[in-house]
């Protein structure tokens, strides 16, 4: 049920940046780009800044500021290699800044290169030992490598450098999650919306503790509040519709499944849950093509081969079902004994 959330910050306004990391207001009114820089800070539209900034990068080849900003607006487009490409532009140019190497291990974050950025964070810290959000999304990108307590151990760190820095709540909660302490990822995801009381990630994540936990009704309402805050968020109907799943509420679970997929066409997850779904409504040639589906956006996900052979079982075509159960071992997947005893008494086989 649960998902795997790296909750790196936004970028914070370069405006603000340059004066937390160049030396103070003084030296940003002497800069050439001010009113460049005034105008990304107040939310010009990200296209428009991209070509202020690249002006002034014509203008001064070596302008630091100008790539530290053009940066930023790459990373709210979403064009991560074009940030990264300009961050490391301007460690080039100074290589004891440390909110190009925090901001571009955000870049790598997202593009969920974590060994990169788990560098770049480290980086930051070296350079600026105070940095809670630098140690908050370095645990963020050990929680995405799997490295618990890691995770752990810089949240709480973060925690202890700015106690109200929800992230490090919900990435600390994500990490507990991920090692199956339920409880203590209640607490830290409880914690988040107390400081942050419109934070849907939070609330997402806690719906999945409770999910965890079996209290299904309490996951719900959690995903239903984080459905509400963010209404675009494809992870919150899959996992709401997980929830639905579990309480045997197919119709319900296929309706988000979809909504999921709607939002996001290559969620190949939601794919296969909402063919598992299918299958135990009876509804055997969608579950196929969920599957299916799912298999051809990742081919590496075994459970999508497990799900698709299960249903070939109920529809008695053996082979393919085979085909499926041994493709799912090769990928590392686990077949419940349950299912196997079945294929193997339904087909006559005994592999």
């Amino acid at each position: 049920m649960k998902k795997k959330v790296i909750l790196v910050l936004a970028i914070i306004a370069s405006a603000f940046l340059f004066w937390y990391f160049w030396g103070g207001p003084e030296k940003i009114r002497k800069q050439k780009t001010t009113e460049q820089l005034r105008a990304a800070a107040n939310g010009v539209d990200p296209q428009e800044r991209i070509r202020l900034y690249t002006s002034v990068i014509e203008s001064d080849p070596k302008s630091a500021e100008a790539y530290y900003s053009r940066g930023v607006a790459y990373d709210a487009k979403g064009e991560y290699d074009k940030a990264v490409a300009d961050y490391s532009k301007v460690i080039e140019l100074n290589p004891q800044l440390a909110g190009a190497y925090y901001n571009r291990g955000v870049a790598y974050a997202h593009r969920s290169d974590f060994d990169k950025a788990i560098a770049d964070f480290t980086k930051a810290i070296e350079l600026h030992p105070q940095l809670a959000e630098a140690y908050t999304n370095r645990g963020g990108a050990y929680c995405g490598k799997g490295d618990l307590d890691k995770a752990i151990a810089d949240c709480t760190k973060a925690i202890e450098l700015n106690p109200r820095l929800v992230e490090a709540y919900s990435n600390r909660g994500a990490a507990y999650l991920d090692k199956g302490d339920q409880d203590k990822a209640i607490a830290d995801c409880t914690k988040a919306i107390e400081l942050s009381p419109q934070d849907a990630d939070a609330y997402g994540e806690r719906g999945n503790a409770y999910g965890e936990k079996g209290d299904l009704d309490k996951a719900i309402a959690d995903q239903n509040k984080a459905i509400e805050l963010n209404p675009r968020d494809a992870g919150a109907y899959y996992d709401r519709g997980t929830a639905y799943g579990c309480k045997g509420d197919h119709d319900k679970a296929i309706a988000d499944f979809t909504k999921a997929i709607e939002l996001n066409p290559r969620y190949a997850e939601a794919y296969y849950s909402r063919g598992y779904a299918c299958g135990r409504k009876g509804d055997y040639d969608k579950a196929i093509a969920d599957c299916t589906k799912a298999i051809e956006l990742n081919p590496q996900l075994a459970q999508a081969y497990i799900n698709r052979g299960d249903v070939y079982l109920q529809k008695k075509e053996y082979d393919k079902a085979w085909s499926d159960v041994k493709k799912c071992q090769s990928l590392g997947g686990e077949v419940s004994p349950d299912l196997l005893k079945a294929l193997r008494q339904a087909s006559g086989r005994n592999e």
